[in-house]
């Protein structure tokens, strides 16, 4: 057996490592902000080498910042022990796998042309986990409730030094990421205003997604994330906004009741999703919103009468419509 195929142990606990086709030159430097392109693939340590994902099945090499801490820390550990071109197996034990589930969902989103986040269920990853109890995929919920070693065999394709490269707005810092969120927020707005709505929910969503990753750190109901919670709903409602214009009437009223299930005192949720309810004529349910604004907020009295005497209206048409519609046919 020659030098190249025996294991190398990394020195850490719970890894052992074989290289399969050895690399060029010397190890890259590893700092934070370096940016690392490669492949992978991840295997159950069963008989058949069950593959869990793949990406060269996917056909996008992942890409990782050192430092950011967006995918699994144990990864950087690994690529770090490794040269341009190297191909290698690691073999790590449940220690080192245990979030691997977590991370495999949000790949797959992203590979799927989704939001790693569900950002519309308002409570943090973990949290989700124990509530739904379900990733949305057998095979990883099946790794979440027994974890297992695993095998990643990885390829190292290329590393770029932080100012070689555009970061995408996953790839920043915590500090970073609130950072970019007023800016979002005020894209969106000037985009809004000039009826660009659609442009418009890609920066309120880009904003919503930075805020969520920040608050799945912090712990549920206290002051901080609380803020980062006031700070989504705002953008959401903004969404919303754009929805209503859009006319993604049903699209409203989900992302509206989640706010209002979390938070039975958002009157702008309740006046959106009274709006909506409006727009697809379900008379019961808008006026119920509409009573509920006023509960919360006598200020909009103005407003939803307004709202109130146009539901009247249409609904009158409409009933005059049907009516027309179905004498034609006794």
């Amino acid at each position: 057996m020659s030098d190249m195929q025996h294991s190398l142990l990394l020195g850490i606990e719970g890894i052992k490592k074989t290289i399969l086709h050895g690399g060029t030159a010397q190890i890259p430097k590893f700092i934070t902000g370096t940016q690392v392109t490669f492949h992978f693939r991840t295997q159950l340590c069963d008989d058949e080498r069950t593959v869990i994902d793949d990406s060269k099945v996917v056909g996008t090499p992942m890409e990782i910042v050192i430092g950011n801490m967006f995918k699994l820390d144990i990864w950087e550990t690994l690529l770090s022990s490794m040269r341009i071109g190297e191909v290698a197996e690691f073999w790590c034990d449940i220690i080192h796998t245990g979030i691997y589930p977590l991370v495999a969902k949000s790949m797959r989103r992203i590979a799927e042309g989704k939001d790693p986040v569900d950002w519309h269920i308002h409570t943090c990853g973990m949290a989700n986990m124990f509530a739904y109890n379900s990733l949305g995929y057998d095979d990883l919920d099946e790794l979440m409730k027994e974890p297992k070693p695993l095998f990643f065999i990885m390829e190292l394709l290329m590393v770029r030094q932080a100012n070689e490269y555009n970061r995408e707005s996953w790839a920043l810092s915590d500090a970073e990421r609130l950072k970019a969120v007023p800016l979002l927020h005020g894209q969106g707005n000037k985009l809004y205003k000039q009826g660009r709505h659609l442009e418009a929910t890609e920066k309120y969503k880009e904003a919503i997604i930075c805020i969520k990753n920040v608050q799945s750190k912090e712990k549920a109901w206290e002051a901080p994330w609380l803020r980062l919670e006031k700070m989504a709903n705002t953008l959401t409602l903004n969404y919303c906004q754009c929805l209503l214009r859009m006319e993604e009437f049903y699209e409203v009223i989900e992302h509206t009741s989640d706010i209002i299930n979390q938070h039975p005192g958002a009157a702008k949720a309740f006046y959106m999703r009274g709006k909506a309810h409006m727009e697809v004529w379900n008379e019961a349910e808008a006026r119920q919103d509409f009573s509920r604004v006023l509960d919360l907020n006598p200020g909009m009295k103005k407003t939803v009468k307004k709202d109130l005497a146009v539901l009247s209206m249409r609904m009158e048409e409409k009933n005059q419509e049907d009516k027309e519609k179905y004498k034609g046919m006794f």
